[in-house]
């Protein structure tokens, strides 16, 4: 099992790599006409699918040495996230040939995995509610439907980013750069929980739990600016907390996830001052002259054609499935559970996309606008659901 594990591990850090040397491969690509790419285009698509073959090799080796489908927990549901976002792209690209997609769904698909990277890698036995064949029926299905419905959000990005008047700063600029500021922010994440993870920072708290009747303890990473509700700092020469977290955040380690969150913003923030400074100018600006090749129209297709076969296997894994399983787990198909409203939040608005796009006539730059709100509909689920709100589904 050991052994297994190991490669496992050796197999996403291989599939890592190569899925950026395939992003510098699609740079090529990009803001010229050379005859060379076409080549650096093969390079980079072949690179890629072998990319995903070492990550699927990952998926099921870490299957066989846990022997469960290893989506069970937040590094391992963002990592095949991940692998789904860049099946998502391969399917797509043979479809319309569009390269600068690479440019820009590689390195999303590389912040997914990086920021799972971040999170407890060991493999734990199920709870009973997770020991059933729908763990991997809904939550697969779920994952494939959200890497494939990112693309729609890449596509729609490029869209923005080409199409936008990026001379004067307008409403519509400043949204745009609000974007890519939350791409930064991840990148935040990973800079934060890297550097305290080599410093090997430690601070514990003890904190009644959430009936008051017994004390626990939960370990921070990060230098404690939000202390959980009650919370006790007993961990000496650490930095003492600025602030509590509210009481209706009090659940199981809430307040370690809270402060990992406040220190990504404080992280993330910093790197995007400092491109700004570097290029003074909007990102969005410093990359539109390397768009002038791609087409609008083919994006907008890209960006419909995403959302049309991503929301029907929404619908399987994130409504139909889930009921299924909440009913054989919990023994109701339905209970408003933060996560629950959140994935019919999902569903709704992905459906008033296909309507809007369908009936409204909803194309170009709409479109492109809704595939980016729907994108962080699908990341508030997964960040701030995840690890901010308790509930039955809620990943420690």
């Amino acid at each position: 099992m050991y052994n297994l594990i190991e490669l496992s591990s050796t197999l996403l850090y291989t599939a890592f790599f190569l899925y950026l040397v395939a992003t510098l491969f699609f740079s090529f690509t990009i803001g010229s006409k050379r005859k060379s790419d076409g080549k650096a285009a093969k390079i980079g698509i072949t690179l890629t699918i072998i990319g995903f073959l070492t990550q699927l090799g990952y998926f099921i080796t870490r299957w066989i040495g846990s022997g469960h489908a290893p989506v069970s927990n937040l590094f391992e549901y963002m990592t095949f996230f991940g692998m789904a976002t860049v099946l998502g792209f391969i399917i797509l690209y043979f479809i319309y040939k569009v390269t600068v997609l690479g440019l820009f769904a590689l390195p999303i698909a590389l912040i997914i995995i990086a920021y799972a990277s971040m999170f407890p890698t060991e493999i734990s036995p199920l709870i009973p509610s997770l020991q059933s064949h729908w763990l991997y029926i809904h939550v697969t299905t779920v994952s494939l439907s959200q890497g494939i419905l990112t693309i729609s959000f890449v596509s729609g990005l490029i869209y923005l980013i080409r199409q936008i008047d990026q001379t004067k700063t307008t409403k519509r600029t400043t949204w745009l750069e609000l974007i890519l500021y939350g791409l930064v922010l991840f990148i935040g994440f990973i800079i934060s929980s890297t550097l305290f993870n080599v410093m090997n920072y430690q601070a514990v708290f003890e904190y009644p739990n959430t009936t008051g009747e017994t004390m626990v303890q939960t370990e921070y990473h990060m230098p404690a600016i939000a202390a959980p509700t009650d919370g006790k700092l007993i961990t000496d020469g650490v930095m003492k907390p600025w602030f509590e977290i509210p009481e209706w955040m009090h659940g199981t380690d809430a307040g370690r996830k809270f402060n990992t969150l406040i220190w990504s913003f404080i992280f993330g923030t910093g790197l995007y001052l400092l491109l700004r400074l570097v290029f003074r100018k909007r990102i969005g600006a410093t990359i539109q002259p390397l768009l002038k090749k791609a087409r609008p129209d083919l994006l907008d297709e890209i960006t419909y054609r995403s959302v049309a076969i991503g929301f029907p296997l929404f619908t399987l894994g994130g409504l139909i499935f889930a009921s299924i399983w909440a009913e054989e787990a919990w023994g109701r198909f339905w209970g408003w559970d933060p996560k629950e409203v959140w994935a019919l939040i999902t569903w709704f608005f992905y459906a008033a996309f296909l309507h809007l796009r369908l009936s409204r006539g909803w194309h170009g730059e709409k479109s492109a606008w809704l595939a980016a709100i729907g994108f962080g509909i699908i990341m508030f689920n997964l960040i701030v659901v995840n690890l901010v709100l308790a509930g039955l589904h809620s990943y420690a």
